[in-house]
């Protein structure tokens, strides 16, 4: 395989996984979007960050968008280039809104639009090559396919499934504090084993979301409790999930997003969320209230320059 062009550009969304009970399976693309663009070069490695993380991310061959890149150029049995990279961020980083999921789907996708046959770099090797990045599926499957999606490992190969969505059914909303917390630190404080009632209970729910979402929205509250995860987080951002609760018991279907601490909430009134930030968090100057909609396009080409 050859490299075919010189230059390309990239669009690719925000996620959200899990949406409740599905706990490492279910996400959403978001209407929030980093835009990237890579040239091929004689040699050497430039890359021009501006936005969000734009003072913390390397400039070096760690970045993961040149990471992700050079992956892809290696299972396309394309040669490796010198690359200038430029990105404007506006995922945040360590939010729980995917934005390590978009970087290494990104940086695949700037690889398939310079080889010579994109079908080097078709979708499913796409999701295959970001979920080993990754690790698992339930970001990487929005961030390429958009829209709201399934994604499970079958003999250790990711598939997905987009899942149907009941027109205005969703017009998410994201409460985003400016705490960040790792995954793998939200991940340290799940307990090894669950009881056998809350595995039950959560995947009736996860079954209940799936009707929700395409046939009645009304059951989104509902549809949306768990026992696996949320509760059991709160340690680490103790702010976030006190205020799922209260929204909860509002009547709004709101979630953790992913490894939070970002709050999603699938549907609801802004002003009225925006009154009940202020009613519960110790400093509600330091959390962004954004109706960010729900992006059905994924990962896709942009005009370069």
């Amino acid at each position: 395989m050859r490299i075919g062009r010189r230059s390309a550009a990239v669009r690719v969304p925000a996620t959200s996984a899990n949406l409740g009970p599905g706990f490492d399976a279910m996400g959403l693309a978001l209407g929030l979007h980093d835009d990237l663009e890579v040239e091929a070069v004689a040699g050497g490695l430039e890359i021009e960050v501006t936005g969000e993380g734009a003072q913390d991310v390397p400039r070096t061959e760690d970045h993961l968008v040149v990471r992700a890149l050079r992956i892809g150029l290696d299972h396309a049995g394309a040669p490796q280039i010198g690359v200038r990279l430029r990105t404007r961020n506006r995922i945040p980083h360590g939010r729980g809104l995917g934005s390590s999921a978009a970087a290494a789907v990104a940086g695949l996708l700037l690889a398939r639009g310079l080889i010579a046959d994109p079908a080097g770099l078709d979708d499913q090797a796409v999701l295959a090559l970001a979920t080993a990045i990754e690790g698992h599926p339930d970001n990487a499957a929005p961030a390429l396919l958009g829209g709201v999606t399934l994604s499970w490992m079958q003999q250790e190969v990711p598939r997905t499934v987009r899942l149907a969505v009941a027109e205005g059914a969703l017009n998410p909303i994201v409460l985003r504090p400016e705490a960040t917390l790792s995954t793998a630190k939200a991940r340290s404080l799940l307990p090894a084993e669950v009881p056998h009632a809350d595995a039950a209970f959560t995947a009736g729910r996860a079954a209940l979301l799936v009707h929700a979402l395409a046939t009645d929205p009304s059951l989104l509250l509902p549809a949306t409790e768990e026992r696996l995860h949320q509760e059991q987080r709160a340690p680490g951002m103790p702010q976030s999930v006190e205020l799922m609760r209260v929204l909860r018991s509002e009547g709004f279907p709101a979630v953790i997003s992913g490894a939070g601490p970002t709050v999603l909430v699938l549907a609801g009134d802004h002003d009225r969320l925006s009154s009940l930030v202020r009613r519960v968090v110790d400093r509600p100057e330091q959390w962004r209230l954004a109706r960010v909609g729900l992006d059905t396009t994924g990962a896709a080409p942009a005009v370069v320059g």
